[in-house]
């Protein structure tokens, strides 16, 4: 029996096109077919979702000149793909449920309403895909998402947060007869995932531990429009969100008390490497001559010969801790530095590093409205740098401030 093109979606990521593709009639035959221009007509922007569609719809051809092997023994993108093997994964597993869903109910027509959580359910998706994460299962109002299958990224934990912070932002703007809100709990863990019910491509692969139970009981603590997390994926985050703790509670089902804390939202950390480290750093050890170095290039800027530095290597050999260092040591020179910093969520926006910069220097809150931060970039451009207005402008459209 064929597997029904929004399971083959979902399988690879992608269920959040399953709409355009019952709406434009895209069926198993005519997948193998698919192109760039065609998956553009139909809504797909992104170009790396193109690609990942057009290889796995090719791959399925393999599968016709194969007419005894079902449709999951095709070999799908590497990111996607969901083994056939059950397996044991660390998982950041995020429940999020629509408030008051019983009364919209009550107040709107059938299908008012159905309109109207598949509008929910299609921007939380779209806010889920951005950060790598599967939504595993629709229930009802709610959605269980897994951050870490089928694929791992060293930050799950934080990529939920994150995502879990602007499915907020992203349900307050839908359209509905009274401001919708949403509660959202986030647990990370040990689970074993994969295939169930003999493989049958209409089961969803369901995560099985108590990592989701956790995520599950953490979420009933929120309120309204709060992201509540529990104790390993506080640890995991770091120092990048603003957190307060909530105590330990006993949840049902759980056997020990479970430590809780309240995303209020992100921190005015300066960068990544103080986000996961903090204030406490261990001495630098054997990087003397590197850091003689960059004094000395230091020394001959004060003088005016100006000095660029590039500073490249693998990741994790202690590139940030040695810039870290450099500034401890210039601290009683009076050394000021101004980072621009690229993101891994931001990959789109090469303007990224600037915006984030200008943001955290104006120090703007994340509900704050559009007509304070006018004010604070206005001071900042006229008043401290004596610019002519008609810079603010600029400024303001790359900030995205009307």
């Amino acid at each position: 029996m064929a597997e029904r093109v929004d399971h083959w979606l979902d399988r690879l990521g992608l269920g959040r096109y399953s709409a355009a593709f019952a709406e434009h009639g895209i069926d198993w035959e005519i997948l193998p077919e698919l192109d760039h221009d065609v998956l553009k007509d139909i809504g797909v922007e992104r170009a790396g979702d193109r690609m990942r569609l057009i290889k796995a719809a090719r791959a399925l051809t393999v599968a016709a000149d194969r007419p005894s092997a079902p449709v999951d023994d095709v070999s799908l993108p590497a990111h996607g793909a969901i083994p056939r093997s059950v397996e044991r994964r660390q998982l950041t597993v995020m429940f999020c449920d629509l408030v008051g869903s019983t009364a919209l109910s009550a107040a709107l027509d059938p299908e008012a309403l159905r309109e109207l959580m598949q509008a929910y359910q299609q921007a939380a998706g779209a806010v889920v895909g951005r950060y790598g994460g599967h939504v595993a299962q629709y229930l009802g109002d709610g959605l269980m998402i897994y951050f870490g299958w089928p694929q791992a990224h060293e930050d799950d934990a934080e990529r939920a947060v994150r995502a879990g912070l602007e499915i907020v932002d992203a349900v307050k703007q839908l359209p509905a007869p009274t401001p919708l809100a949403v509660r959202v709990g986030i647990a990370t863990g040990p689970v074993v995932v994969g295939e169930t019910a003999d493989g049958d491509a209409s089961v969803p692969k369901l995560a099985v531990g108590e990592t989701p139970n956790v995520a599950a009981r953490v979420q009933a603590l929120a309120e309204p429009d709060q992201i509540i997390v529990s104790g390993e994926t506080r640890r995991l985050v770091g120092g990048t969100f603003e957190l307060a703790d909530l105590g330990e509670f006993a949840l049902r089902g759980i056997a020990a008390p479970v430590p809780v804390w309240r995303v209020t939202g992100l921190a005015a950390t300066r960068g990544r490497f103080e986000a996961a480290r903090g204030q406490s750093l261990t001495t630098l050890v054997g990087r003397e001559t590197e850091l003689r170095l960059l004094v000395n290039r230091w020394a001959l800027s004060r003088t005016g010969e100006g000095q660029v530095v590039l500073l490249g290597g693998e990741p994790g050999i202690g590139k940030s801790r040695l810039v870290r260092a450099l500034l401890d040591r210039l601290a009683d020179d009076g050394a000021r530095a101004m980072r621009f910093q690229c993101s891994p969520y931001h990959v789109s926006s090469a303007y990224w590093p600037s915006i984030d910069n200008l943001e955290r220097a104006l120090r703007f809150g994340r509900d704050e409205p559009a007509e304070s931060k006018l004010d604070k970039l206005e001071s900042l451009v006229v008043t401290h740098f004596g610019r002519p207005r008609s810079d603010v402008r600029f400024v303001a459209s790359m900030l995205s401030i009307p």
